[in-house]
């Protein structure tokens, strides 16, 4: 709903909350206050032309797996049946703090009473020769819905795709093409892939399996330009990639996957305080102005930007809480970071501290490897706690680790049931029958089994209507297979009681 404006340009709505931003963090706050408060007057713009979606599940668009407008976050009719004013395709472009109104690239000015910043982040574009005059056809800088449809366009029919940046997209990215027939390079600066999540040992593994699904890797080393050539319409079109090392690979579509970086130019212009994101407190208000608060990418708690779906959709819930008065003593105070990644022959999810080695007195580590079947497991524990975890290729305990992680409980007798499902605590916690009813299934959205179970038993049969109804598993996904799994135990459950 795009209400219209004066004739002055002034927004014609009541000043209330304004939310700048309708990516995953936005459209969750805005979701979230009006599951709170239906009469609260309530604005959101994006940028984005179209309905939010789930940018985690981009890659899953790249490889087919899923279509585009499977990934919806909010259903369009949702926004007039819940009187919300959205402004999609509309940027803001300046924030008057003074006078308390936002100024939009259609002309418009809105009024507020509270102002929300979750402007997410952008793609990060290396100064490589050849963007100069900027990208040239084939080479995508991936991060939105749109970049995805440029590389799936790019792709029709092309041979050979370069990703540039071997971080968790990039390893995304490069699944994607190759489940589409492309004869795909990574190239990554680092010494191992995902080196921000994962150690050397878990990274070479990783390395290994994206080979037998046919990803060539290049560590160590990084795009020193991009050639072109004439495309149709004598338009520039990339034509291969030539690296530090001197090698050339030919390139028909190249994925720039070097990074995101906070979007907080309209956040600096204002004057607000920021580093590396708008700086919060635990309100999740600037630090400069008590009327203006931030989430999701664009902010920064402490020391930490987060970059993660979880603590965006944690700080959203903390945030509808406080504007709405439903929960005054709602506070954020930090949350702990799990990456997934789940595509096809490629399981991993890692958490906490993996980098610790075995020099570390402080610390205990357990590590198993078996690089020829794709496996790496690592847990590090501190002072009896769990403190860090790498699962590549067999996850079976990543439900008892990750409990384990979040709440510091302590840790079973027998170690080995950390590593390998079926021994000891680990069989207690990933069973569906032993599982605790406060057991957390689906992290991103703070789902637990108690609240699928009783989900269940008032009607939703299936995996997709406990989804629909909980939001298990519309996160990274990476629940979807225990969600599945409980609603069948339950079903089964079922059976047996009523023969």
């Amino acid at each position: 709903m795009s209400r219209s404006s004066t004739d002055g340009g002034e927004r014609a709505a009541a000043a209330g909350i304004v939310v700048v931003g309708n990516g995953m963090a936005g459209a969750r706050l805005v979701s979230e206050i009006r599951a709170r408060d239906r009469r609260v007057a309530l604005t959101v713009f994006g940028a984005e032309p179209q309905q939010p979606y789930n940018r985690v599940l981009l890659s899953d668009v790249l490889a087919g797996a899923t279509g585009p407008d499977q990934i919806g976050l909010v259903d369009p009719a949702w926004y007039d049946a819940n009187d919300v004013d959205a402004r999609l395709g509309v940027e803001v472009v300046r924030v008057d703090r003074d006078a308390k109104r936002v100024h939009a690239s259609d002309g418009t000015v809105t009024p507020y009473d509270t102002l929300v910043l979750a402007t997410g982040s952008t793609a990060f574009v290396p100064p490589i020769p050849g963007t100069e005059h900027g990208l040239p056809g084939g080479v995508v800088a991936f991060r939105t819905l749109e970049d995805c449809r440029a590389i799936l366009a790019a792709a029709d029919g092309a041979r050979h795709a370069v990703v540039v940046g071997g971080g968790l997209l990039g390893i995304e990215a490069a699944r994607g093409l190759a489940g589409r027939g492309l004869h795909v390079t990574v190239v990554h600066l680092a010494g191992h892939l995902m080196e921000r999540q994962l150690d050397q040992g878990a990274g070479a593994v990783l390395a290994r399996t994206l080979g037998r699904l046919g990803i060539r890797t290049l560590l160590g080393t990084s795009a020193k330009a991009l050639r072109t050539g004439t495309g149709a319409g004598d338009a520039r079109r990339v034509t291969a990639v030539e690296l530090e090392t001197g090698e050339r690979l030919p390139a028909d579509v190249v994925v720039l996957a070097c990074g995101v970086r906070p979007e907080v130019r309209l956040a600096r212009a204002a004057g607000l305080k920021v580093d590396r994101g708008v700086v919060v407190d635990e309100t999740l208000r600037s630090v400069t102005d008590p009327d203006v608060r931030a989430i999701g990418e664009c902010s920064q708690y402490g020391d930490t930007v987060y970059g993660l779906v979880a603590p965006a959709w944690e700080q959203a819930t903390v945030l509808a809480d406080l504007l709405t008065g439903a929960d005054a003593a709602a506070r954020f105070t930090g949350a702990r970071q799990i990456t997934r990644l789940k595509a096809a022959g490629v399981d991993l999810v890692a958490m906490g501290e993996t980098h610790h080695g075995d020099d570390d007195p402080q610390v205990e580590v357990m590590r198993f490897a078996d690089a020829s079947r794709g496996t790496y497991k690592k847990v590090a524990i501190r002072d009896g706690r769990l403190v860090g975890a790498i699962l590549l290729g067999e996850t079976g305990t990543a439900g008892t680790l990750t409990q384990l992680y979040d709440r510091s409980g302590p840790l079973p007798s027998d170690r080995l049931s950390l590593l390998f499902p079926g021994m000891g605590g680990a069989q207690a916690a990933d069973s569906p029958v032993r599982m605790p009813d406060a057991a957390t299934v689906c992290h991103c959205n703070n789902v637990s089994k108690r609240q699928i179970r009783v989900c269940w038993e008032n009607g939703a049969r299936t995996a997709d209507e406990v989804a629909r109804r909980t939001r298990a598993s519309t996160g990274c996904g990476g629940c979807r297979d225990a969600l599945e799994g409980l609603v069948a135990w339950l079903d089964e459950q079922d059976s047996v009681t009523v023969g």
